[in-house]
């Protein structure tokens, strides 16, 4: 870089004509800082992608990786020591009173020292092995007897409704089938494998998918049953997730409460979805989501779900160093804790005792002065002149976010029943993910409809302590198990 000259050794002509060359360079200077600072704003926004992660943000652990973030939890350390507890009644594998089978192994007839003949044995100790038998397939063969009367009628028997053709697949064989393909996530051609290998049975895997398609009729009308207990339910959970479906995205609708779950497909994701379904609309309870726009639209009590925040407060804390987050954090933290308290105060629990309301009142007033503190640290964009709504920073809209709905975060406090977060959507979404990971798509809307019908009772079933396979074959048989819909 030249040196500075010596100011006092030049003329004013000098002088003059330093300043006409140096004058035009102080706008290009503002100029590029002004370049650099908007060029340091969009690194710090690539910065803040690039760190988002399942734990931080509402992106899935499927997104995350080969570099997957360090495990942290944001729960409290309990006073119990990790592992089970002393009154933890445990499910050890213990000894039968009655075995199926005894194999007893007997000692020889003469001492091995004397040689002198043993007089008796007896049962020195017991070992028990649990072992599955071998299975193999049967065939049933049914035969139409037929007779004819002296008078010449003809008499012939009816065979069961359930045997249609001259071969056929059994309800085991097809529950199997639909259990191992649609419930467990396993691809057709593995369905078709596990069945030769553990039966014997060869299928073919135009037979995997027939099975599915027989199942799916048979349950339809009880999956829409199913959607029908969840709107008449004072508390329902819902979410959406991407779902690839002949090459094109769909979308797969999840409806949840604590005994009933219930999905749907369709080619949209908002509103038309929600009118086609012909589930949501009709709902009136409390809705618990994760703050999507047509949701709120809904003509319906709204329930925000708080893990959702959790984790972009984190990602506030962690990534932009806004310490507000952290006590936010806190606070919602310690209202679930408090609210799970209550709730285990006794079988019902008392959202009404003055001491509880005043914890309530005591919580929205310090989560209101944490959020008015971080709006003095993150005030709002100003309108640029371009049409729209300027764009504003992750913490300015999460910060609206809980002002203007704050009676939606705070409602798990103040009405029954009404949970912290969206987990039980988040979990119905869980095994779809899984299926499509694994087939990698749906070939046909029809099979991806098919599957929602089969997964919706399945995950129904299995909610309500049922066995689902036997529920399967009861299905395949003409007789479908029905679920509690209250």
């Amino acid at each position: 870089m030249p040196n500075l000259p010596d100011l006092t050794q030049l003329s004013h002509a000098q002088k003059d004509a330093l300043i006409l060359m140096l004058w035009p360079l102080q706008q290009q200077v503002q100029d590029l800082m002004a370049q650099m600072a908007v060029m340091q704003e969009r690194i710090k926004e690539l910065e803040g992608r690039l760190a988002l992660n399942s734990k931080n943000s509402s992106k899935p652990p499927s997104s995350d990786g080969l570099s997957k973030p360090a495990p942290k939890s944001l729960r409290v350390a309990a006073k119990n020591s990790t592992g089970g507890q002393n009154d933890h009644p445990g499910s050890t594998l213990s000894q039968v009173v009655q075995p199926d089978k005894v194999v007893v192994h007997d000692v020889p007839d003469h001492c091995q020292a004397c040689h002198c003949a043993l007089p008796f044995s007896y049962v020195s100790e017991t070992r028990q092995v649990f072992d599955l038998p071998v299975v193999k397939y049967e065939v049933i063969e049914h035969r139409a007897m037929q007779a004819i009367c002296n008078c010449g009628q003809v008499h012939t028997a009816q065979f069961p409704a359930d045997v249609r053709a001259t071969v056929q697949y059994g309800p085991r064989v097809q529950a199997a089938m639909v259990h191992l393909n649609l419930n467990h996530a396993v691809s057709i051609k593995r369905t078709a494998e596990l069945v030769k290998d553990f039966f014997g049975l060869p299928v073919s895997q135009a037979a995997v998918v027939k099975a599915t398609q027989m199942g799916a009729d048979i349950l339809q009308p009880t999956v829409q049953e199913i959607g029908q207990g969840v709107v008449r339910s004072a508390v329902a959970h819902a979410d959406e997730t991407g779902l690839r479906v002949a090459k094109k995205l769909h979308w797969l609708h999840v409806l949840a409460t604590d005994t009933l779950s219930w999905m749907g497909c369709h080619p949209k994701r908002g509103g038309e979805a929600f009118e086609s379904l012909a589930l949501l609309q009709h709902f009136k309870g409390v809705l618990v989501h994760d703050g999507w726009l047509p949701y709120k639209a809904l003509a319906c009590q709204h329930a925000l779900c708080n893990q959702h925040h959790l984790r972009e407060l984190t990602y506030l804390l962690e990534q932009q160093d806004q310490a507000w987050a952290g006590d936010m954090i806190e606070v919602l933290q310690h209202a679930n804790h408090q609210d799970n308290l209550n709730c285990a105060q006794g079988k019902t629990p008392n959202y009404d005792r003055q001491e509880y309301q005043l914890e309530v009142r005591d919580l929205r007033a310090l989560f209101d002065a944490i959020l008015e503190h971080a709006q003095a640290e993150n005030p709002i964009a100003p309108s640029c002149g371009k049409r729209g709504r300027p764009k504003q920073s992750k913490a300015t809209n999460l910060i609206g976010r809980l002002r203007d709905y704050s009676d939606d975060v705070w409602r798990f406090m103040t009405q029954p029943d009404v949970p912290f977060t969206n987990n039980l959507a988040e979990q119905t979404v869980r095994m779809p993910k899984v299926k499509q990971k694994v087939s990698g798509c749906f070939r046909t809307p029809q099979g991806a409809q098919n599957y929602c019908v089969i997964r919706s009772y399945c995950a129904t079933m299995h909610k309500q302590g049922a066995n689902i396979f036997e529920s399967l074959v009861a299905a395949f048989k003409g007789s479908t198990p029905q679920p509690c819909f209250g």
